[in-house]
């Protein structure tokens, strides 16, 4: 109900694009900050950390800019994009937003972004990353400014490892294969008490590494879904063999930890000795298992795919408003929180590792423990360029792939049937769009 609700929220923004492309060209007086009292609205999702450490930095914003008040609407993940799509229908969107991957098709293609490269007077993004800069244009537009960039890797608890005389290969020349014998050595060594692998399968970092290690891609230039059946059917036969051999934890642990709290699951409770995730996930799961010792490593296969598959995604980004009265005070606070010294101390990696050379040098001092364990496994990473965006109509993804990797893990669906039915669905879904 809440993805149709999205969906028929978003379509009303349709309706106003033309309003939209009205006021948002490349006009020299939006570019013009003004000298009299302005109020902008700051929307953002995260732990109450990232909320302390925003308000932090929207003060350091105020004392350097007092004319600009900054207010912030702090919400959870779970009711941030109803609430959004509902002020952005409404055309009483926020002017500063923090955008997902998944959704920035959509609301740029809908007209409902402002494009950055109108307000290049008050952003500067000449120290971004400019492969990462690229990952938040649409259509040759600019309408996202990455937070930071992170990369999908494996998280191994060397204790557990230890504990059960385990070794690991080599993870510059590893395969998928040698990933499924360590696994395997895990789970015979602990008598199954510990798994080796705590299986994935539900976000779209997974899939895309494997599609891109295949010589493919998840979605081609125009937008439309690319991989092959026969490439997923791979992926999730291998998912499936992980558990039928007991090297994972079985289909219903494994679907009872994808949707439970993440200190509840294998990894966090070391019932499962390797799991997988986002890079920047160190410290958070290094905490979740006790401060247990986890290795950062790079993904199997890679030095067996023809070109690098790996590659750096933006943690999110910062996005304006189109409807905003006050770009281009909008786009200075952009370059606040991007660029600025003062806000990288406040803000530190809580969003990612920066994309951007100045913010980086900033915090280069405060980077220790887990987080210069992080900026030292990035370094070691030779990323291939970004994939294709998430298309306007398949922000739901994930819920679709979990969906079809717990019928592939319970046994209701083969593989391969679990393919062609996947593709099917998601096509369809930006085709509707």
């Amino acid at each position: 109900m809440k993805r149709i609700l999205r969906a028929l929220l978003l379509t009303t923004v349709v309706s106003a694009a033309l309003t939209l492309t009205a006021c948002g060209g490349d006009d020299g007086g939006r570019q013009e900050l003004s000298d009299k009292p302005v109020t902008l609205r700051f929307t953002w999702w995260g732990s109450d950390a990232r909320h302390a450490a925003t308000k932090k930095a929207i003060d350091a914003f105020h004392q350097a800019h007092p004319n600009i008040t900054v207010k912030g609407e702090f919400k959870e993940w779970n009711g941030y994009w109803d609430s959004l799509a509902t002020t952005v229908a409404a055309n009483d969107a926020p002017d500063i937003i923090q955008m997902d991957e998944l959704y920035l098709s959509s609301y740029a293609q809908r007209g409902a972004l402002l494009d950055l490269g109108t307000a290049k007077k008050n952003l500067d993004v000449s120290a971004y990353d400019p492969k990462v800069l690229a990952t938040g244009a649409v259509d040759g537009k600019q309408y996202g400014l990455p937070t930071g960039v992170t990369s999908y890797a494996l998280f191994a608890n060397t204790d557990l490892l230890d504990e059960y005389k385990v070794k690991l290969p080599d993870d510059n020349t590893w395969s998928w294969d040698d990933l499924k014998a360590v696994g395997a050595e895990v789970s015979k060594a602990s008598g199954g008490k510990v798994k080796g692998i705590q299986s994935w399968g539900f976000d779209t970092g997974a899939i895309n590494i494997w599609a891109r290690q295949a010589g493919t891609s998840l979605y081609d230039a125009k937008g439309k879904v690319a991989i092959p059946p026969g490439v997923l059917t791979g992926f999730w036969s291998y998912l499936n063999d992980l558990a039928t051999q007991g090297i994972a934890p079985s289909a219903s642990m494994t679907v009872e930890s994808a949707g439970g709290p993440p200190e509840m699951g294998p990894l966090a409770v070391h019932t499962a000795a390797i799991g997988s995730g986002w890079s920047n996930q160190l410290t958070s799961n290094t905490a979740l298992t006790g401060n247990a010792h986890l290795k950062l490593l790079k993904l199997p296969g890679e030095s067996q795919a023809a070109s690098p598959a790996v590659y750096l995604k933006p943690s999110m980004f910062w996005s304006v408003s189109s409807r905003s009265k006050h770009p281009a005070e909008a786009a200075l606070f952009l370059n606040f929180l991007g660029s600025d010294p003062a806000a990288a101390k406040i803000l530190g990696t809580d969003r990612g590792f920066p994309a951007n050379s100045r913010y980086k040098a900033a915090i280069a001092d405060q980077l220790t423990g887990t987080d210069a364990e992080v900026s030292k496994y990035l370094d070691t990473l030779e990323p291939g360029p970004p994939p294709v965006p998430t298309p306007n109509g398949a922000s739901n993804i994930e819920a679709i792939l979990k969906r079809y990797t717990e019928q592939v893990l319970f046994g209701k669906l083969s593989p391969d049937k679990a393919a062609t039915q996947f593709i099917a669905e998601l096509q369809s879904e930006i085709d509707a769009a």
